[in-house]
Protein backbone atom coordinates (compact mmCIF):
# COMPACT_ATOMS: atom_id res chain seq x y z
CA UNK A 1 0.00 0.00 0.00
CA UNK A 2 3.08 2.42 0.89
CA UNK A 3 5.12 1.79 -2.83
CA UNK A 4 1.30 2.52 -4.21
CA UNK A 5 1.18 5.91 -2.02
CA UNK A 6 4.75 6.63 -3.14
CA UNK A 7 4.32 5.96 -6.79
CA UNK A 8 1.52 7.97 -6.98
CA UNK A 9 2.88 11.41 -4.76
CA UNK A 10 5.52 10.66 -7.51
CA UNK A 11 3.79 10.79 -10.23
CA UNK A 12 2.04 13.74 -9.08
CA UNK A 13 5.31 15.67 -8.49
CA UNK A 14 6.57 14.70 -11.74
CA UNK A 15 3.36 15.77 -13.08
CA UNK A 16 3.83 19.41 -11.59
CA UNK A 17 7.36 19.28 -12.98
CA UNK A 18 6.40 18.88 -16.60
CA UNK A 19 3.29 21.33 -16.31
CA UNK A 20 5.87 24.38 -15.23
CA UNK A 21 8.54 22.94 -17.87
CA UNK A 22 5.41 23.20 -20.14
CA UNK A 23 4.34 26.24 -19.21
CA UNK A 24 7.79 27.91 -19.27
CA UNK A 25 9.84 28.37 -15.75
CA UNK A 26 11.03 31.51 -15.26
CA UNK A 27 14.15 30.45 -14.06
CA UNK A 28 14.88 28.44 -17.40
CA UNK A 29 18.46 28.56 -18.53
CA UNK A 30 16.86 28.70 -22.15
CA UNK A 31 16.47 32.59 -23.29
CA UNK A 32 15.31 31.57 -27.31
CA UNK A 33 11.68 31.12 -26.18
CA UNK A 34 9.44 34.05 -27.79
CA UNK A 35 7.42 35.92 -24.67
CA UNK A 36 3.61 35.66 -24.32
CA UNK A 37 1.98 38.34 -25.50
CA UNK A 38 -0.71 39.27 -23.21
CA UNK A 39 -4.82 40.29 -23.75
CA UNK A 40 -5.47 43.31 -25.41
CA UNK A 41 -6.60 45.57 -23.09
CA UNK A 42 -9.65 47.96 -24.30
CA UNK A 43 -7.18 50.92 -23.31
CA UNK A 44 -4.83 50.02 -24.85
CA UNK A 45 -6.69 49.88 -28.13
CA UNK A 46 -7.95 52.71 -30.75
CA UNK A 47 -11.40 52.26 -31.60
CA UNK A 48 -13.43 53.35 -34.95
CA UNK A 49 -17.21 52.48 -35.50
CA UNK A 50 -17.95 53.11 -39.17
CA UNK A 51 -20.91 53.27 -40.90
CA UNK A 52 -20.91 51.93 -44.91
CA UNK A 53 -22.87 53.70 -47.60
CA UNK A 54 -26.23 52.75 -47.96
CA UNK A 55 -26.95 49.76 -50.13
CA UNK A 56 -30.79 48.78 -51.56
CA UNK A 57 -31.90 45.94 -48.94
CA UNK A 58 -32.75 45.46 -45.16
CA UNK A 59 -29.53 44.79 -44.04
CA UNK A 60 -26.69 47.41 -43.63
CA UNK A 61 -22.71 47.51 -42.93
CA UNK A 62 -20.68 48.72 -40.41
CA UNK A 63 -16.87 48.41 -39.52
CA UNK A 64 -15.44 48.09 -36.06
CA UNK A 65 -11.64 48.37 -35.85
CA UNK A 66 -9.24 48.36 -33.53
CA UNK A 67 -5.16 49.25 -33.52
CA UNK A 68 -2.94 48.25 -30.96
CA UNK A 69 -1.71 51.38 -29.80
CA UNK A 70 0.53 50.00 -27.14
CA UNK A 71 4.40 49.45 -27.20
CA UNK A 72 4.35 45.84 -27.18
CA UNK A 73 2.28 43.19 -29.16
CA UNK A 74 -1.42 42.19 -27.64
CA UNK A 75 -3.48 38.97 -28.24
CA UNK A 76 -7.02 39.70 -29.53
CA UNK A 77 -8.64 36.56 -28.36
CA UNK A 78 -12.88 36.54 -29.00
CA UNK A 79 -15.32 38.68 -29.99
CA UNK A 80 -15.45 42.34 -29.09
CA UNK A 81 -17.74 43.94 -26.74
CA UNK A 82 -20.27 45.50 -28.56
CA UNK A 83 -23.25 47.56 -27.19
CA UNK A 84 -25.80 50.60 -28.59
CA UNK A 85 -28.16 52.21 -26.31
CA UNK A 86 -30.46 54.36 -25.69
CA UNK A 87 -29.76 55.64 -22.70
CA UNK A 88 -31.19 53.30 -19.89
CA UNK A 89 -33.61 52.45 -22.34
CA UNK A 90 -33.64 49.89 -25.25
CA UNK A 91 -30.23 48.24 -26.23
CA UNK A 92 -28.73 46.60 -28.89
CA UNK A 93 -25.63 43.72 -28.25
CA UNK A 94 -23.16 42.51 -30.83
CA UNK A 95 -23.08 39.03 -31.51
CA UNK A 96 -20.62 36.57 -33.15
CA UNK A 97 -21.13 33.04 -33.51
CA UNK A 98 -18.50 30.63 -32.95
CA UNK A 99 -15.13 30.81 -31.42
CA UNK A 100 -12.99 33.13 -33.72
CA UNK A 101 -8.85 32.70 -33.64
CA UNK A 102 -6.63 34.91 -32.01
CA UNK A 103 -5.11 37.23 -33.66
CA UNK A 104 -1.73 39.12 -32.49
CA UNK A 105 -1.71 42.69 -33.01
CA UNK A 106 1.64 43.96 -33.21
CA UNK A 107 2.26 48.08 -31.81
CA UNK A 108 -0.07 49.84 -34.79
CA UNK A 109 -1.49 46.47 -36.67
CA UNK A 110 -5.43 46.98 -36.40
CA UNK A 111 -7.87 44.29 -36.92
CA UNK A 112 -11.55 45.19 -38.29
CA UNK A 113 -14.98 43.44 -37.09
CA UNK A 114 -17.70 43.30 -39.46
CA UNK A 115 -21.04 44.31 -38.67
CA UNK A 116 -24.48 43.70 -40.10
CA UNK A 117 -27.44 45.27 -38.78
CA UNK A 118 -31.50 46.05 -39.59
CA UNK A 119 -32.27 50.12 -39.66
CA UNK A 120 -35.46 50.84 -39.06
CA UNK A 121 -37.81 51.54 -41.30
CA UNK A 122 -36.51 48.77 -43.98
CA UNK A 123 -39.03 45.13 -44.22
CA UNK A 124 -38.49 42.95 -41.23
CA UNK A 125 -37.18 45.80 -38.69
CA UNK A 126 -39.33 45.65 -35.88
CA UNK A 127 -40.60 48.66 -33.74
CA UNK A 128 -37.15 47.09 -31.31
CA UNK A 129 -35.26 50.06 -32.63
CA UNK A 130 -32.46 52.16 -31.26
CA UNK A 131 -30.83 55.30 -32.69
CA UNK A 132 -27.51 56.39 -31.25
CA UNK A 133 -24.31 58.77 -32.40
CA UNK A 134 -21.69 56.63 -30.04
CA UNK A 135 -21.07 52.62 -29.13
CA UNK A 136 -19.85 51.19 -26.32
CA UNK A 137 -17.07 48.77 -27.06
CA UNK A 138 -14.70 46.79 -24.99
CA UNK A 139 -11.70 44.04 -26.06
CA UNK A 140 -13.23 40.19 -25.55
CA UNK A 141 -14.08 38.92 -22.37
CA UNK A 142 -13.44 42.66 -20.79
CA UNK A 143 -15.53 43.76 -18.11
CA UNK A 144 -19.00 45.48 -18.52
CA UNK A 145 -16.72 48.18 -16.66
CA UNK A 146 -13.99 48.38 -18.93
CA UNK A 147 -15.86 49.22 -21.64
CA UNK A 148 -15.29 52.49 -24.09
CA UNK A 149 -17.41 55.27 -25.64
CA UNK A 150 -16.58 54.92 -29.14
CA UNK A 151 -18.55 58.10 -32.04
CA UNK A 152 -19.74 56.72 -34.83
CA UNK A 153 -18.98 58.17 -38.22
CA UNK A 154 -19.95 57.27 -41.60
CA UNK A 155 -17.53 56.63 -44.44
CA UNK A 156 -16.17 60.07 -45.07
CA UNK A 157 -15.38 60.64 -41.43
CA UNK A 158 -18.43 63.03 -40.53
CA UNK A 159 -20.41 62.37 -37.06
CA UNK A 160 -23.63 60.09 -37.52
CA UNK A 161 -25.94 58.17 -36.07
CA UNK A 162 -26.63 54.26 -36.24
CA UNK A 163 -30.36 53.47 -36.27
CA UNK A 164 -30.33 49.72 -36.10
CA UNK A 165 -33.34 47.25 -34.65
CA UNK A 166 -33.89 44.25 -33.67
CA UNK A 167 -32.61 42.02 -30.91
CA UNK A 168 -28.65 41.76 -32.20
CA UNK A 169 -26.01 43.34 -34.24
CA UNK A 170 -24.30 40.49 -36.00
CA UNK A 171 -20.29 40.25 -35.90
CA UNK A 172 -18.37 38.55 -38.27
CA UNK A 173 -14.91 37.24 -36.97
CA UNK A 174 -11.93 39.65 -36.53
CA UNK A 175 -9.76 39.65 -38.98
CA UNK A 176 -6.12 41.64 -39.51
CA UNK A 177 -6.59 45.07 -41.48
CA UNK A 178 -4.03 45.51 -44.64
CA UNK A 179 -3.15 49.23 -45.55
Amino acid sequence: MRAKTRLAHSMAALGVVVAVTACGNVNSQDDTAAPVAAGCRTGGLKWSLVLQSDKSGSRRDAHLTASNRGAEPCVFAGYPGLLIHNGKANSIDGVGQGQPEAITLRKGEKLTVGLQYTPSGTEGAGSYCVREPDALVSAPHASEADRTDVPITDAHGHPTQIDACGDHISMSPPHLTRN
